[in-house]
């Protein structure tokens, strides 16, 4: 399968845009609130890392994502893709 795919049903995922030469992609739209969330924080605080911990979710995000220099294209994307999303959700 080409692209995201939803881990259990093995379906290309919705919510997915080209951005910075890669796919943007979440699962629903807390998954794109997140994402959102991080990108557009100023200030990236990071939690004590303990060796062999599990990492969160922000800390597995790409580098191409996370990097403030795509900044204003990943929030644009992530606005483009939550227009996509039916209203109320």
């Amino acid at each position: 399968m080409d692209g995201p795919a939803d881990a259990y049903f093995q379906r290309p995922l919705w919510l997915q845009a080209s951005c910075c030469g890669h796919v943007l992609w979440a699962y629903n739209v807390r998954h794109l609130d997140l994402a959102e969330a991080y990108v557009a924080a100023k200030l990236r605080e990071r939690g004590e890392l303990v060796p062999g911990a599990p990492t969160s979710l922000v800390e597995r995000l790409p580098t191409w994502l996370k990097t403030a220099k795509n900044r204003a294209e990943v929030l644009r994307t992530i606005r483009r893709l939550r227009s996509t999303l039916p209203v109320g959700d």
